[in-house]
């Protein structure tokens, strides 16, 4: 079993020593002493899956300590009956508290057999820090992901389930809802979910988040929707760089919100783009892109589901050959820039004086944020789905029905309001609506 030990050690970096155990620690799996006839006190106790976290972490620590130091002897003494447990100690050691969550995660289900789950576990885990290149195990790089809506949560989790994500950056928890209670972004809940560790700076150039950051020794940062800049020291942090996926096919819709703008332009294909970070935004050089065709029927959230899904693909297919060196970035083409700017809640208000089409695209680019609205009685209407019909317009702004449902004159064709929702009501459909709002066409 020593022999095991010191070919892991071959194929892992440098380690530092941890932190000194206290007194005790460094004895074992326990302090009582063996039963007569067993291999140890340890493993009847795993047998009987009663092994408590205070113990586990002495274990873990005591593993770590031991390979640091090179004690073979020592490591394959706790190992009896528990070697899996220290080969996945030495791992969390490494590559930081992920790890350590899926033991312990792996292990609490009652009734279940506590080494066939530690088995179980760091043969799952040893397959997402370590790849085989010809015979060899070839440590994977420390990344980082940094995104806080639901568009991330598919590249976060495509990227935890093939590479050791050791910490997550995100937005911190905002108000929501009518009772304004802090809501977490998409990602944290996520990141939470794999066991990711979490950190939300209210700035990111704040010196104790840049320090948190590079405690996690990152070799990658991967970015998908974050909502901040990164500045030149965080972008020249992690040696592989940090890459971005981005929705939208660069140097088109660069900025914040590419995926509305590009349904309120009427563009016919967006897609997802994959570049190298640098100082400006969403000007950095290309590794990757796919399209993706925009229906008619599109709205931002159901065009941001396939994206995402599509740029969490093009990301695990783009990584391995950019890792090994396979791939060279070009540099974003001269002509057809665009820029996507940070969309307002007042941006949501529909202006009649435009076409119907227009408006139409507006409603389902908008949908479900900012959300397209109009006023009724001094009040928000919001619209939720509309579309348009060449028919002759009363006027812009003018309230008319059509087909049993409520429409709005522009200054070419008129706007059908599919779905909508008065104040304080939930959605509904635009028949429902006219009932109850016998005035409309007055």
């Amino acid at each position: 079993m020593k022999h095991y030990y010191r070919l892991l050690a071959l194929t892992l970096p440098p380690l530092r020593a941890p932190s000194p155990l206290p007194l005790g620690e460094e004895r074992g799996l326990s302090s009582r002493p063996e039963r007569e006839g067993s291999r140890s006190g340890g493993e009847e106790r795993a047998k009987s899956h009663c092994f408590g976290n205070e113990r586990r972490a002495g274990v873990i620590r005591a593993s770590a300590l031991y390979f640091v130091r090179g004690n073979y002897e020592k490591l394959e003494k706790i190992s009896v009956g528990f070697c899996a447990l220290c080969v996945l100690s030495i791992l969390i050691y490494h590559f930081g508290q992920r790890v350590g969550n899926y033991l312990y995660l792996g292990c609490s289900g009652a009734g279940a057999c506590y080494n066939r789950c530690v088995a179980q576990t760091a043969a799952r885990v040893s397959a997402c820090l370590f790849r085989c290149q010809k015979g060899v195990f070839v440590s994977l790089p420390r990344v980082v992901f940094m995104g806080s809506p639901a568009f991330a949560v598919p590249v976060l989790q495509a990227l935890a389930a093939a590479y050791p994500v050791v910490g997550v950056v995100t937005q911190p928890d905002k108000p929501a809802g009518r009772g304004r209670r802090p809501t977490p972004p998409a990602v944290k809940t996520a990141a939470l979910a794999l066991g990711i560790p979490v950190m939300q700076p209210r700035r990111l150039r704040q010196p104790e988040a840049f320090e948190h950051l590079r405690a996690w020794q990152p070799d990658l940062i991967v970015v998908a929707a974050y909502g901040q800049i990164l500045r030149p020291n965080v972008l020249a942090l992690p040696r592989y760089g940090c890459l971005n996926v981005h929705a939208s096919l660069l140097p088109r819709w660069r900025g914040a919100s590419p995926i509305q703008h590009a349904i309120l332009h009427g563009d016919a294909q967006t897609g997802v783009t994959i570049m190298q970070m640098d100082e400006g935004m969403d000007t950095g050089p290309i590794l990757s892109q796919r399209a993706c065709p925009i229906t008619e029927e599109d709205t931002a959230a159901s065009l941001s589901d396939r994206l995402s899904t599509l740029g969490a693909a093009l990301l695990m297919e783009t990584l391995p050959c950019y890792l090994e060196g396979h791939i060279r970035p070009h540099p974003q083409p001269e002509v057809g820039i665009t820029y996507a700017r940070l969309l307002k809640k007042t941006d949501g208000q529909l202006d009649f004086e435009r076409p119907a089409v227009a408006l139409a695209r507006q409603v389902r680019a908008f949908n479900p944020w900012p959300g397209a609205f109009t006023l009724w009685k001094g009040q928000p209407l919001k619209i939720h789905g509309a579309h348009a019909e060449a028919l002759p317009s009363p006027g812009p702004g003018a309230r008319l029905t059509v087909a049993g449902c409520p429409a709005l004159g522009t200054a070419e064709g008129v706007l059908v309001l599919d779905q909508v929702q008065p104040p304080g009501k939930k959605p509904m459909a635009g028949e429902a609506f006219l009932r109850g709002a016998r005035d409309w066409g007055e």
